[in-house]
């Protein structure tokens, strides 16, 4: 039976009209499930009865399950998301100032293999359908409306469990649906994919200004980003540097390099210097992330002192570089560290 939120609007308009029904219903069922967050079809009161009857023979619709909530001190959230085939996985709520950003998932598991990544030692089990990466923001604004808290889920990153470009079609959907001003109506400047670099999608998902682009990049030569990004072999540095200089960007528009900083692995000055090096071919800022410790994972936290010195080579060479703030990490839910361990009778959470 077909999931209503995992199509696009025009799959549910070509749904509506096989049905027999006027192409503008449409409109109305897609208000209901994503404005009002309708999961029973029987209850679109505006919708005719016999276009609800014949909708419900042909289709349903199916949220992530709420495993587990856990809430962390600094406030973030992490679920555990339960999937219809009996997979699992999780998504985070992070706040901010004025608002909630929401860290979203795009396969079970991962095929990347990054040796400082949770998700990484999962292996890669199957992609998220549209309506599985959908049903990560409806769950979060759900619970949010559920403690009658009065910030708004606002922004969204593709930086959780997965290697978005992987799935690439179904991350398209999902973007388009996310942007669709009868439904969710996300702006493009509020959502954030994080890709490793995948060469048969990047540019394309660079150019269809559905997103911002963050790339993974944690290393600054190849040989260090193979040593510890396997995937990233397939995609040379220089390959990856040469596709981004491709993509359009707005006048005062930078691509965002995300790196991980990891004691006596990429943090030395050295490194600091090869990546400004690195980075000179194209418009960058860095976001430095300083490592969170995973159990079973072999590399350490550097120093504040040894981040700050970091920090600092980049931006005298003239690079903007911020360091990102660990949030949830008493929880596991911060950067590279969600597993969606759903059969995990030690950890009872929240």
């Amino acid at each position: 039976m077909t999931n209503l939120i995992d199509l696009t609007f025009h799959e549910l308009e070509t749904l509506i009209v096989s049905l027999g029904e006027p192409p503008y219903r449409a409109r109305q069922v897609w208000q209901w499930l994503w404005q009002k967050g309708c999961r029973d079809i029987a209850l679109m009161t505006d919708v005719s009865k016999a276009l609800r009857a014949k909708l419900a023979e042909a289709a349903d619709i199916v949220w992530p399950e709420v495993v587990r909530v856990r809430e962390s001190e600094d406030g973030t959230v992490k679920f555990l998301l339960g999937l219809a085939d009996g997979e699992a996985v999780e998504c985070v709520l992070i706040p901010e100032k004025d608002h909630y950003t929401g860290c979203l998932s795009t396969q079970v598991g991962c095929a990347m293999g990054c040796g400082f990544c949770a998700t990484g030692m999962l292996g890669f089990k199957r992609n998220m359908t549209p309506g599985e990466m959908l049903g990560q923001v409806l769950v979060a604004r759900q619970y949010l409306l559920n403690k009658g808290e009065p910030l708004a889920l606002r922004n969204l990153v593709f930086m959780g469990m997965g290697e978005p470009l992987l799935n690439y079609e179904n991350l398209i959907k999902t973007l388009e649906s996310l942007h669709h001003p009868q439904g969710l109506d996300f702006s493009s400047r509020r959502i954030t994919v994080s890709t490793a670099g995948v060469k048969r999608h990047l540019l394309d998902l660079g150019k269809t200004g559905l997103c911002a682009l963050a790339v993974s990049l944690h290393a600054p030569t190849q040989e260090q980003r193979e040593r510890i990004m396997p995937g990233a072999a397939k995609l040379p540095l220089d390959e990856l540097i040469e596709l981004l200089r491709q993509i359009p960007l707005k006048p005062r528009e930078s691509l965002t390099f995300e790196y991980l900083l990891l004691s006596g692995v990429n943090d030395a000055d050295a490194d600091a210097r090869e990546l400004v090096r690195l980075l000179s071919r194209v418009k960058a800022k860095v976001n430095l992330i300083v490592y969170n410790a995973t159990p079973g994972l072999p590399f350490r936290q550097p120093s504040p002192e040894r981040v700050f010195a970091f920090q600092e080579i980049l931006k005298a060479k003239g690079l903007v570089a911020t360091v990102r703030k660990s949030k949830g990490a008493d929880i596991a839910a911060a950067c590279g560290q969600l597993r969606a361990e759903a059969a995990c009778p030690a950890d009872d959470g929240a």
